[in-house]
């Protein structure tokens, strides 16, 4: 009610503003009280409007005014070419998986699972009750809340194989959200110039992580399996890297899961090469028929740096990530985090170690599965009837992903085009190649918004090929 009677008394007053002059003084409130038959409170707020939108101003103890219209005139910040240099920073556009999408289209390109996903009773209560804490106003130490860090580390502690150590709190870092974590990560561990070690595909964040950081990315092939052992030794013979960045459980984009010998190899390889695996667990909450089993379970000598984020399974609201590190990585890990940001929101944290804590966490991630699989097997199933052309080289066990290659002919750009301009929003595969794509590739999200609408944006997706 105050909101419509407000937009009511902005409107006449902007029709008043257009005829008066630059600091011509507006009827008092008592005035605009009357005229309008509206309340003090309703016409301040109308006020405040106006204010925002710059057309009025207020001088204290006098009342409000027109405001002058400010002079246009076109901006030259052409002295910035000199101050600033060449770029050493990717002048990539941000990633088509962070684009908000109209709710008129179907959407398969997110990078984020629905909102039906989430628990998001429990955030919503955990908000709450880290808006009555301490939290909104202390500053938590600047690797973590010790509550939160011990969660993470209990986490990847009852992972462990037999005869290695858990990890202690102390080996925990929190970050805000993976992409900080990464580029921290990087900075400590690789240097600017140095050579890191990516899986091809791989996730575009770390890609441009690593690009910010200065540090020289080098490509080693990965399928369905992981990455062929005999070229990841290879190349760490040949570049003398010290880090290699990898995804074991359902990689993004091909979700891609490290078998138990494929995962002893690569930690043999990093053991013998005197490197680091930095694992990004980022999916581990989203197994479907399989359970993410993290490389760092395996590992108690410092070669695996690990990274859990849990943005996507607890919100996107929710930037928060533990990084896990033994011995002096873990201190210049933490150098550099506190360097970029000093800590993370204390109520972020707060909120994140609230939800995970809750019993009802534990029966969400029981129903995920369920859930995940239907939207999966529906989108897969579509795509079977209606894209025959296209290729999935495997149903991944768990993730959000499915990597599907196209007909090499296919001009993937006007491809990609041609399903947005039909309502059907994709994401190229090629942003997930740290170098040139070896084919054509689309990444389509199963778990994102509607999933009823899959079989039509197959449908879709399948006419375009015929055409293309």
């Amino acid at each position: 009610m105050i909101d419509g009677s407000s937009a009511r008394i902005v409107s006449a007053l902007r029709r008043w503003i257009a005829t008066a002059p630059p600091g011509a003084r507006l009827p008092s409130t008592r005035t605009l009280v009357s005229q309008h038959r509206a309340s003090p409170v309703t016409v301040q707020k109308a006020l405040r409007d106006l204010i925002s939108q710059g057309l009025v101003e207020t001088r204290t103890g006098v009342g409000a005014f027109v405001r002058a219209a400010p002079v246009i005139r076109p901006n030259d910040y052409g002295w910035q070419t000199a101050a600033l240099g060449s770029s050493n920073i990717s002048a990539a556009r941000p990633s088509t998986a962070l684009r908000t999408a109209p709710n008129d289209v179907i959407a398969l390109h997110a990078g984020y699972p629905d909102r039906e996903l989430l628990p998001e009773r429990l955030v919503r209560a955990a908000f709450g009750r880290a808006a009555r804490s301490d939290a909104t106003v202390g500053r938590p130490p600047a690797g973590g809340l010790p509550d939160l860090q011990a969660w993470f580390a209990t986490e990847l502690g009852s992972t462990a194989g037999a005869g290695v150590a858990a990890p202690s709190p102390r080996d925990v870092v929190i970050f805000p959200g993976s992409q900080s974590a990464l580029g921290a990560a990087f900075r400590a561990l690789v240097g600017v110039d140095g050579p890191l070690l990516v899986e091809s595909p791989t996730y575009w964040g770390a890609i441009l992580a690593a690009k910010q950081a200065g540090v020289q990315v080098v490509p080693v092939p990965s399928g369905a399996d992981g990455p062929d052992p005999a070229e990841l030794a290879r190349a760490f013979a040949v570049t003398g890297a010290r880090a290699f960045y990898a995804q074991p459980n359902f990689a993004n984009p091909t979700g891609a899961q490290w078998a138990p010998e494929q995962a002893d190899r690569v930690l043999d390889i990093a053991r013998r090469s005197g490197a680091f695996v930095i694992e990004d667990d980022w999916a581990h909450d989203f197994g479907i028929s399989a359970d993410a089993i993290p490389l760092a379970g395996r590992d108690d000598s410092g070669h695996v740096v690990y990274l859990r984020s849990l943005t996507k399974s607890v919100s996107a609201a929710v930037r928060v990530a533990g990084l896990i590190a033994r011995g002096p990585a873990r201190d210049r890990i933490l150098a550099s985090a506190e360097a970029e940001s000093m800590y993370v929101s204390g109520v972020l944290q707060a909120v994140a170690l609230d939800v995970v804590s809750q019993p009802a966490w534990r029966t969400h991630l029981r129903g995920l599965p369920r859930q995940l699989a239907a939207r999966r097997d529906l989108l897969v199933d579509a795509l079977r009837e209606h894209a025959p052309s296209a290729r999935l080289d495997s149903v991944p066990g768990g993730g959000l992903n499915l990597w599907l290659r196209l007909p090499d002919a296919v001009e993937l750009p006007r491809f990609v085009r041609d399903c947005e301009d039909a309502g059907v929003i994709v994401a190229a595969g090629d942003e997930w190649f740290p170098t040139e794509p070896t084919g054509n590739y689309l990444r389509l999200n199963y778990s994102g918004p509607n999933p009823g609408s899959f079989p039509e944006a197959a449908r879709t997706i399948g006419r375009l090929l015929d055409r293309h």
